[in-house]
């Protein structure tokens, strides 16, 4: 999936990888697309809850090999 800016959230546990997610898209124009890598496993619920929270839309997520999960966030 194509993507403007990427955020390297591994080794980080709740709440930095939603806090750190928050403040990159708030740098970036309306209808940009953030990808997020994280280790934490509770924020793949994180994740869903705070694109339905700030209206920003969560367009893909998925597990990766390494223990990881990635999401795709586009702006609002």
């Amino acid at each position: 999936m194509d993507f403007d800016k990427e955020l390297d959230a591994r080794g980080l546990n709740c709440p930095l990888p939603i806090l750190r997610a928050k403040k990159a898209l708030t740098e970036m124009q309306a209808a940009q697309v953030l990808r997020v890598v994280a280790t934490d496993p509770g924020s793949v619920k994180d994740f869903a809850a705070f694109a339905k929270q700030t209206g920003n839309e969560l367009i893909g997520q998925s597990e990766l090999p390494d223990n990881a999960y990635e999401f795709f966030l586009r702006r609002k």
